[in-house]
């Protein structure tokens, strides 16, 4: 399934809801849902925060065992994945703002993947998948 958002402005829960409704989710497993859904909920409040892009684009699809989600922005050259991943150990008086979400996207997926190609921004999530 693609789908296109344009505008996005204000879009978060639908573009979620979409993602979620989606015959390549919908019939996962709960605990698998709900990383999904979350994971899904970071990258779309990254992209509509700060890409500037008037546009997204999702797409998810099973292969094999695999749920494949992809997101695509026309915003800004960013790669979330660049920076340093934050010290969750450290006191909150000592941590950096921002890093969050993205670093609990890359423990609760198989892989995230970020590419620039053209103009766009493409961030790629897998996770192993079990159908109910």
């Amino acid at each position: 399934m693609v789908k296109r958002f344009d505008p996005v402005a204000g879009r978060n829960a639908d573009i979620i809801e979409s993602v979620m409704a989606s015959e390549d989710v919908v019939n996962l497993a709960d605990d698998l849902q709900f990383k999904v859904r979350l994971c899904v909920e970071e990258v779309e409040e990254n992209i509509l925060c700060y890409s500037g892009s008037t546009w997204v684009e999702v797409e998810t699809c099973v292969e094999k065992d695999q749920l494949n989600i992809e997101f695509r922005d026309g915003g800004i050259a960013f790669d979330p994945l660049a920076k340093a991943d934050p010290d969750i150990n450290a006191s909150l008086d000592e941590r950096n703002i921002g890093g969050l979400g993205i670093f609990i996207c890359k423990q609760m997926m198989d892989v995230v993947e970020y590419e620039r190609k053209g103009d766009s921004n493409v961030l790629k999530m897998k996770i192993a998948i079990k159908l109910q």
